[in-house]
């Protein structure tokens, strides 16, 4: 799993990472001992609770320790006309005949349900760096299709 990511990315994860070891995993480690102390752990939910809750931050720990480690650095040498990160972009389905706006992301910004689509989505990955009124072929698990780029904005 390589993940295209920027500087200002990884500085967000070492962030997460610094602030989940030391408030979060403190904080689990408390409760977890807390629930302890209230006597059978069998039927005890708050113990489980906490144990599931440290194991959530340790997961997410390792799940951006891993994306660090495995990272592509990149920078956006993108011009003003060309499909880049952090740049809106509306673009056309041609055979269904309907235009989406979108926003071009890393890996670690992806976000379907609000258009923020990575450049290593199929789509992504055939429109970065292509400029208004392009035409691409999109290869993707659902099938092929077209789409032309129609307008490239820079509003943050």
């Amino acid at each position: 799993m390589n993940n295209y990511l920027t500087e200002q990315d990884i500085k967000k994860m070492k962030d997460e990472i610094e602030y989940r070891k030391v408030v979060v995993r403190k904080k689990c480690n408390e409760d977890v001992k807390e629930a302890r102390a209230h006597g059978d752990l069998s039927e005890n939910y708050e113990y489980k609770a906490a144990k599931r809750e440290r194991g959530r931050n340790e997961g997410r720990i390792k799940y951006l320790e891993r994306m660090i480690k495995t990272a592509t650095i990149i920078n956006d040498t993108t011009s003003a006309e060309e499909v880049g990160l952090g740049k809106d972009v509306t673009i056309y389905f041609i055979e269904d005949d309907f235009e989406v706006d979108y926003k071009i992301v890393t890996t670690m910004e992806t976000d379907a349900l609000n258009n923020k689509i990575s450049i290593e989505s199929p789509l992504g990955k055939e429109i970065y760096k292509k400029k208004v009124g392009d035409e691409v072929k999109v290869n993707s698990p659902d099938g092929e299709y077209t789409v032309r780029i129609n307008k490239i904005s820079t509003k943050k």
